[in-house]
């Protein structure tokens, strides 16, 4: 099992390493200057000033190299949109708000849509299979912004029962969660009930039963623990995504974030934001799928034999 574990961790730093050089020389390839904007009037010096304050007169692989020995030292640089203003601290204070809200849907996502694909796959009545089919149609074909907006106004504006703005208490959570939990609900439930209906025609199934093993036993003996494979490894990039934010629910609900800074940063060319909100988003993808990879070794012990 360590073997396995390091092969991954091993393979994720050789990933993020990747991606931190791809993304820098790409977006240093693309035509253009974060200042563009800024230095029309200004005096010659005073543009080599501001170019020289950010190293963008050195050669790209100058550059490059400095940005990777200020980010093994724990320096992310400041913004070039907000002057002065340190990359930590805007992830900083956008991030937990995000993370909040990513995870309450994480977590509304995932039981949902579990409880749906169980009660799919296990009832024998029509309506009930025809019921779970329609939530998951309705997941995949309705955008978030749209669910949120039906969410605003009947449970906002004409019940009354759930503020619209920000996120002072429990209760302002639940319309955001809700919104960027419908699409993984349907997967998850499309993802379980397909599972779950092929492991209860497997062999061991119909062996576990002619020895006399209850059939609820068999399924949270057997069947299950198999069915919830393909679930945990969406789950995986599914939390990373959803801990990173949306920008449109973001500013439905006016919810200071960081789903909107990715945006910012790309329309402002703002490199250091960028960088670090692409190694932030990476890195989160590549430790949920490490934790994919070590949980589905552990439920199936298979995996590690691949």
């Amino acid at each position: 099992m360590l073997k396995y574990i390091g092969k991954r961790l091993a393979l994720g730093i050789v990933t993020l390493f990747a991606l931190m050089t791809i993304t820098f020389f790409l977006m240093h390839m693309i035509p253009g200057s974060p200042f563009a904007g800024e230095l029309q009037g200004l005096s010659a010096a005073a543009k080599e000033q501001i170019i020289q304050a950010y190293q963008l007169d050195k050669p790209i692989i100058v550059q490059y190299g400095t940005y990777l020995k200020n980010f093994f030292s724990g320096q992310l640089g400041t913004s070039t949109a907000r002057k002065g203003v340190p990359i930590t601290m805007i992830i900083a204070n956008g991030l937990p708000y995000t993370a909040k809200v990513g995870l309450s849907a994480f977590c509304t996502a995932m039981v949902i849509g579990i409880f749906l694909g169980a009660v799919s796959a296990f009832s024998k009545k029509k309506w009930i299979q025809g019921l779970a089919a329609f939530i998951a149609t309705i997941g995949v074909s309705v955008p978030s912004f749209l669910f949120a907006l039906f969410l605003m106004y009947s449970l906002g504006v004409n019940l009354k029962l759930l503020p619209i703005m920000g996120l002072k208490s429990w209760k302002h959570f639940i319309m955001p969660s809700l919104a960027l939990a419908l699409s993984p609900v349907a997967m998850i439930s499309r993802l379980t009930r397909s599972s779950l209906s092929e492991e209860l025609r497997q062999d061991y199934m119909i062996l576990a039963l002619s020895k006399g093993t209850s059939y609820r036993s068999a399924i949270w003996k057997h069947a299950l623990k198999n069915a919830i494979i393909p679930v945990v490894t969406y789950a995986g990039p599914l939390l990373a995504s959803l801990l990173t934010g949306s920008f449109v629910i973001e500013s439905m609900f006016t919810i200071p974030g960081i789903g909107s800074e990715f945006v910012a940063s790309v329309s402002g060319r703002d490199y250091p934001l960028i960088m670090a909100l692409t190694v932030l988003y990476g890195s989160l993808v590549i430790i949920a799928n490490i934790l994919t990879d070590i949980v589905s070794a552990m439920i199936d012990p298979r995996i590690r034999l691949k």
